[in-house]
């Protein structure tokens, strides 16, 4: 397979349903390796695609595939001038080298059309063309087959419109004769019947019919002999011709004009369809929305079912889900008994397989894989019925499974690097305990160590006084040990999931009143007012975590404040919910640092009057177990200064009469 490259030349390799255009490929795509180049195979289409054989419409979708099999991007364009189309498209994008199929077919005189390749050579006089011998037959049959395969077949509801157009525009030429108007008149009128007539009917047949029927007409009406088909004046016999020529001319230009506008509605829709798909899969969240986007979106393009095998997370297919272009989903009806183990085969060979292809070609799907930079994130199949989606059809196709392949790896992407984030910030907070525990762990444990030395060497020497201070000192360092890991595994727990939670009903102030039994030592130095509400109000909790919520808030107000100060706890019921809240008229905390002091390991300015710095781990606790309960913890100023720190909890309504 030749490889995509953005260096070096740029290659054009013409398209075909000849059966050796893939040789002419294949002498592309080596040209394109051996000078470094780029690869790009086009397609004209024209207007009477659909009526293609066949077997032509299929040795073109293989040579499309064969095409990009070999490295080439397929690029398709509308036109039935084959030569300018191609040139047009080679100037402007910069084409340096086309390669194009040679059929042995030579003009027979010097007035016939030249071939397709000397109509080429002809308009791109500054690009390298080389020719690829190519067999004659089918170049000699293709536009053979073509008008062969033309629709000729009338219906009775279009030969009803023709006769009755004919019918009124003879009308409208008799109205015309009574009032004199000359025969020029009435031949345009006769001439705008047939435009009528081969815009509003489906097949070309009425066009030659119309024309025909038409100079007819005008001849039994209105020449001389009037009612008869014969005519006095020779001269008339030029103006049938000219009457006739006139008409078909005009009517063929019309069915090509309708033919233009309804393969122009067709691309429009496909290209809104594709445009569409880009603007969803902009908007899709996940990897689930982007794959059902990606099929309702090929339901609307191709109006047949589609089955998507997405990726599991172990890195193997899913179960097959069904969009029908008629329901929303199912996922529980088989597509096709191979159906998996095609899915399977393009999932681990990176090709399609299915209806039209070499592998698998008894199924009705054709299978695809949602590729992208060889990673694949599932296979997508569509349910091929009485047609192959036409050339343009594919591309789009293609296109939609390649915007869908780029969403998926972007959400990948974006989840790996968020993944990235998460364990980048695990691992700085590893890194701020560890820091943090070895320099204020180190003040306690060195305390601890230091007293028990002392009392080891000279306990018998040290007055009761003496004793009873570095016993103190020792309870309190072990202490500060004790609730600093009991926050520790209380964090722990939290962030793995496995923090229990033991909710029952209790009374608010009882679970106050015991928190305030178990603060630092301290407050005795401080001036701790608690105003409990006159209510009684009941919720349902984990009074121990409660409880530990209420004792970091006051411990941490002890903390932070200088002695003396006021500390107050209040409980209150508030619009159906209850508020406790923790004020201190301290120094208060910035504005710059209020969302911080939940973060972990974040500790402010460290200045502790005891020498032990926290390790920032008491109010993200807090926050954590308010949270677990359904509640909030929030922070807010007090006036004149300080800071208040409030939390909720839901109420629990009780029947008095239990």
């Amino acid at each position: 397979m030749a490889e995509k490259r953005t260096d070096g030349e740029r290659i054009l390799v013409c398209l075909s349903s000849s059966p050796s255009n893939q040789t002419v490929i294949q002498a592309a795509a080596k040209t394109a390796a051996v000078l470094n180049g780029t690869l790009t195979a086009i397609y004209v289409r024209p207007t009477g695609f659909d009526n293609l054989p066949g077997e032509d419409k299929a040795r073109l979708s293989d040579n499309i595939r064969f095409a990009e099999q070999n490295g080439a991007s397929v690029t398709t364009i509308m036109g039935d001038d084959v030569a300018a189309q191609i040139a047009e498209y080679a100037q402007i994008s910069g084409t340096t080298k086309i390669v194009v199929g040679q059929s042995g077919a030579r003009r027979r005189h010097f007035w016939s059309k030249a071939s397709l390749t000397e109509q080429i050579i002809a308009n791109v006089p500054n690009i390298d063309v080389y020719i690829i011998p190519d067999t004659e037959a089918d170049i000699k049959n293709r536009s053979i087959r073509l008008l062969m395969n033309i629709n000729l077949r009338p219906t009775i509801k279009d030969t009803l419109l023709m006769v009755l157009l004919l019918v009124v525009t003879t009308c409208v030429g008799l109205m015309f004769t009574h009032f004199g108007f000359s025969v020029a008149n009435i031949i345009t009128v006769f001439i705008l019947g047939v435009l009528i007539i081969s815009v509003t009917t489906v097949s070309p047949i009425y066009n030659g019919v119309s024309s025909l029927a038409s100079v007819l007409l005008f001849n039994y009406f209105f020449i001389e002999p009037k009612y008869s088909f014969h005519t006095y004046e020779t001269e008339y016999a030029v103006t049938f011709v000219i009457m006739l020529i006139s008409s078909l001319i005009t009517g063929t230009l019309a069915s090509k004009l309708k033919d233009n506008a309804r393969q122009s509605a067709h691309e429009a829709f496909h290209t809104k369809v594709l445009f569409d798909t880009n603007q969803l899969l902009q908007k899709a969240k996940d990897e689930g929305e982007v794959i059902n986007v990606t099929a309702h979106q090929l339901n609307t393009l191709l109006n047949r079912v589609v089955v998507v095998y997405p990726l599991e997370e172990g890195g193997g297919l899913g179960k097959e889900i069904i969009y029908d272009n008629e329901s929303d989903k199912t996922s529980d009806i088989s597509p096709d008994e191979k159906s998996r183990e095609i899915a399977t085969w393009v999932f681990e060979n990176r090709r399609p397989a299915g209806a039209y292809t070499e592998h698998f070609k008894g199924t009705s799907l054709q299978y695809h894989a949602i590729l992208i930079n060889d990673h694949c994130y599932g296979v997508i199949g569509i349910r091929i019925e009485d047609r192959e989606p036409t050339s343009f059809e594919y591309s789009v196709f293609m296109s939609i499974l390649g915007e869908c392949a780029l969403s998926l790896d972007n959400l990948r992407n974006a989840y790996e690097r968020e993944q990235a984030a998460v364990l980048a910030r695990n691992e700085q907070l590893r890194a701020n305990l560890l820091r943090s525990i070895s320099h204020d762990i180190r003040t306690p444990l060195t305390s601890i160590s230091g007293n028990a030395s002392n009392l080891l060497s000279h306990f018998k020497q040290l007055d009761d006084d003496t004793l009873r201070q570095i016993f103190t000192d020792i309870n309190d360092d072990s202490i500060w040990l004790i609730e600093l890991v009991e926050n520790l595994l209380s964090i722990s727990r939290i962030e793995n999931g496995q923090m229990e939670i033991h909710l029952q009903t209790d009374i608010v102030n009882d679970v106050i009143d015991e928190a305030v039994k178990h603060v630092d030592k301290n407050i005795a130095e401080h001036m701790l007012i608690v105003e409990n509400s006159d209510e009684l109000l009941l919720t349902k909790m984990d009074t121990r975590l409660i409880a530990q919520v209420l004792i970091n808030l006051i411990n941490n107000a002890v903390k932070n404040t200088a002695s003396g100060s006021e500390i107050i706890v209040r409980s209150r019921k508030n619009d159906g919910i209850i508020e406790i809240s923790v004020t201190d008229n301290g120094p208060g905390i910035p504005d710059a640092m209020k969302q911080k002091v939940f973060e972990m390991f974040y500790t402010g300015n460290g200045e502790i009057a005891d020498g032990r710095r926290g390790l920032g781990l008491g109010l993200p606790l807090c926050r954590s177990i308010v949270e677990a309960h359904g509640g909030e913890l929030t922070l807010s100023d007090n006036t004149p200064t300080g800071c208040i720190f409030t939390f909720t909890l839901p109420i629990e309504e009780v029947n008095l009469s239990e």
